[in-house]
């Protein structure tokens, strides 16, 4: 089979051309192409427009003319045909549409009438008096009215709310004056309940607290229901848990009582029964977890325990707390002061050497009560307490002082010598001759002596006004 050359394929075309095929198909071939963009709006309408002429069809503003042209023309003949008929027609046909517009005439007037009728109906219906029942209208004033009288006023609600603030401050004035309000009693599924927890912590030593008793410190009278458990049953590890729950979840002076009411007790319980009057360790984590409400552990704690004439064994364990826990500066000030105006004892001169070993910036008005608390003992005959640390020994000068008074002195001497001033220091150097202490006397001498006196008030850098921070 031979090549076909290029000049034979020339003058003999393989097909018809495109737009013959289409042609001979009976289709229409656009001559202007249409618009790929949208963007000129003005040529695309032309162009619509154009191509409608050419397909032979009629835009919208030329058929609404069209069809209007055709409504006039209607309307005119019906006119026409109207004007004719009288000519054919003019004995009877006047009278018929006379009777049909008398008709519709009477119809609506019976309408009318129908309406108004119906709207004299309604006015008097509105206006008929209704008598009401003398039960039902003593039930109405039982719930509407003040005091069940139809003439009184009605209950204002601003009067209501009165009325309960009235209630509670009542009750906070007979809070504040000791005399608390009448108490609830108890539901009986609550006391089973509670004793059931309270039979739980008798035998706790670790895990997760019952969820009754943890909603306990959320509770209102959470006094009353803590007495149902009955604390004094509860295991040391049990007393722990439980200060870490109300502590953490009360207020300073709700916490208080829990401290006073609960921990202070089992401190002084666990002491007396142990065979070397020693504390438990978990009692002593729980004090430690106490202080985190300062306020609370001085008031519930410290101050009832000193009242109460503990020993030194007990206060010298509750003031080891005082040394491993951070105290703020206002709250020891305020229970070094409550401590100092008390009556002379050993245990509470061991909560006043640990207070001033914490090395205090005191302000001025607790460091002269400091003063004045060792200037009392200048005084030969001033009465001591019975409970003494060391052999009382009586001579001219009166029965010594314990120990652990000179080295409160000592630990004052040591640490604020230079927040006295030098009357002070000259009363604090007479007290220190006549309440000599042959170890501990001559160190205090020499602390005084090598101190320099404060700042005047007037120009004292230091507040010479303490807070209360209880």
């Amino acid at each position: 089979m031979g090549k076909i050359t290029v000049s034979e394929t020339r003058g003999k075309p393989r097909h018809n051309p495109l737009f013959k095929d289409i042609s001979t198909q009976g289709g229409n071939l656009r001559s202007t192409p249409r618009s790929s963009h949208g963007s000129n709006k003005a040529k695309s309408s032309r162009a619509n427009k154009k191509e409608n002429e050419e397909e032979g069809f009629l835009d919208a503003s030329a058929s609404r003319k069209i069809l209007q042209l055709a409504k006039e023309q209607q309307e005119e003949l019906r006119d026409e045909e109207n004007a004719e008929r009288p000519a054919f027609g003019s004995s009877f046909q006047p009278e018929e549409e006379e009777d049909d517009e008398e008709e519709e005439e009477s119809d609506e007037e019976d309408e009318d009438e129908e309406e108004y009728s119906d709207f004299e109906v309604e006015e008097e219906y509105e206006e008929e008096e209704i008598e009401v029942d003398e039960q039902d209208a003593e039930l109405f004033n039982k719930y509407f009215q003040a005091n069940g009288g139809l003439g009184e006023q009605s209950i204002n609600l601003a009067d209501k709310i009165l009325a309960k603030i009235q209630e509670r401050e009542i009750e906070i004035q007979q809070e504040q004056e000791g005399k608390p309000s009448e108490g609830v009693l108890l539901p009986p599924k609550v006391i089973i309940a509670y004793e059931k927890i309270g039979k739980i912590l008798s035998t706790y030593r670790h895990g997760k607290l019952p969820k009754l008793f943890k909603v306990l410190p959320s509770l209102r009278n959470w006094e009353d229901v803590l007495y149902v458990t009955n604390p004094e049953s509860w295991t040391p590890h049990a007393v722990y848990e439980a200060t870490k729950l109300f502590v953490s979840n009360l207020q300073a002076n709700e916490a208080q009582k829990f401290i006073q009411t609960v921990l202070l007790e089992r401190f002084r319980t666990s002491i007396e029964d142990s065979e070397d009057h020693a504390l438990n360790y978990h009692i002593y984590r729980a004090l430690k977890k106490s202080l985190y409400k300062p306020a609370a552990f001085f008031k519930g704690f410290l101050l009832p325990l000193v009242d109460s004439y503990c020993n030194v064994r007990e206060a010298t364990i509750a003031a080891s707390v005082l040394v491993k826990v951070s105290v703020p500066v206002l709250h020891s000030s305020v229970v070094l002061t409550q401590l100092l105006q008390r009556d002379f004892s050993p245990a509470t001169t061991v909560f006043i050497r640990v207070l001033i070993e914490k090395k205090y910036a005191l302000p001025y008005q607790t460091l002269d009560e400091l003063v004045f608390y060792f200037m009392r003992f200048r005084n030969a005959s001033q009465p001591q307490s019975h409970d003494s640390m060391d052999v009382e020994s009586k001579d001219k000068k009166g029965p010594q002082l314990p120990v652990v008074w000179h080295k409160a002195f000592l630990a004052f001497a040591q640490r604020y010598k230079n927040d006295i001033t030098d009357d002070q220091r000259d009363f604090l150097l007479e007290t220190v001759r006549q309440r000599f202490h042959h170890g501990i006397g001559p160190e205090i001498r020499r602390e005084l002596l090598a101190g320099k006196a404060r700042l005047t008030s007037e120009s004292a850098p230091k507040e010479a006004i303490m807070v209360d921070a209880f």
